[in-house]
């Protein structure tokens, strides 16, 4: 039987959910709404599509990070693992409030206080406080438009000094424009231990750059960066100020490996993507580009030379 006579298959309701979830948990950064709209469309199966958008939603959000505004003018809450309390909870440990989200439609409902036994306590809060004052102050001025947040992701109930704990740093800028066919955004998570028996503060980061170009075309960049470094137990404040610059200083040094990979991405990687001798076996002059002329080559080929 010809391939072209063969009965199509019927997928069943299980597999148009993988498949709608798969494309839902792959969009760019931004564009999930935009993904949604179409495989809605294109499944034709609105039960399907609920389900999917149901697992697949949540999961993207606290992936990318998003940032939403809670109501009533209470501040920001990013939607991460590490503020995560309820299925749809999620706390902003800067302002005490927990926002009650609608993954779905991406954007926050109501907000409530939160309560003592989801807040840490007042010697943890003490560290955690002073260093969200000093990343705030970093990411106003490294990122436009970045958030950030620090939580007490372990031993928030030490009471003094003797036990150790755990804080984590999450950092998230977006810039998308979709007008203009392009999104992007920057993702860093520190986490950082704090160990009192060896009055050693240990960090470990994770950067992550997202990039979509799609006008005419479709070009994505997703790259992940890893590190670790380490300074001093000591006062709130100067921990603080010690963690701050070490991010500082290994964000920095990413973004400027990545500029300089790209500026020389034409005069380096380009040309070793190449063959090292064309097929007339003489290497191509790539310093002295501007002799060579295809209307003049054309010409002389033509006999019509002046």
């Amino acid at each position: 039987m010809a391939e072209e006579d063969a009965p199509e298959v019927e997928l069943s309701g299980e597999q148009k959910k993988e498949i709608a979830k798969w494309f839902l948990l792959h969009s760019p950064g931004g564009e999930i709404q935009y993904v949604a709209k179409d495989v809605r469309s294109v499944l034709d199966d609105d039960g399907a599509y609920g389900e999917a958008a149901s697992e697949a939603f949540p999961a993207y959000n606290k992936a990318q990070m998003i940032c939403l505004d809670m109501p009533r003018g209470m501040g920001e809450v990013l939607i991460t693992s590490f503020g995560e309390l309820e299925e749809n909870q999620f706390l902003d440990p800067r302002t005490a409030q927990v926002g009650i989200v609608d993954h779905v439609k991406q954007v926050c409902t109501d907000a409530r206080p939160a309560t003592d036994e989801e807040l840490p306590s007042p010697y943890i809060e003490e560290f955690r406080c002073a260093l969200d004052a000093e990343v705030l102050k970093y990411v106003g001025e490294a990122y436009p438009k970045g958030v950030c947040s620090v939580y007490s992701t372990k031993g928030k109930d030490v009471e003094g000094p003797g036990s150790d704990f755990e804080l984590a740093v999450v950092i998230q800028a977006a810039r998308n424009s979709p007008q203009n066919f392009c999104t992007g955004s920057w993702r860093s998570v520190w986490n950082i231990e704090f160990k009192d028996d060896i009055q050693i503060l240990e960090l470990r980061g994770k950067m992550q750059v997202g990039a979509h170009y799609f006008e005419e075309g479709n070009v994505q960049l997703d790259t992940k960066h890893e590190c670790k470094d380490s300074t001093i137990f000591q006062s709130p404040e100067d921990c603080a100020i010690s963690i701050a610059s070490i991010i500082r200083h290994h964000e920095t040094e990413y973004l400027g490996s990545l500029e300089a990979s790209y500026t020389n991405l034409p005069d380096n990687t380009f040309k070793d993507l190449r063959r090292k001798l064309p097929v007339t076996r003489t290497l191509f002059p790539w310093h002295n580009t501007l002799q060579f002329s295809l209307t003049r080559d054309i010409s002389k080929e033509l006999g019509i030379e002046k």
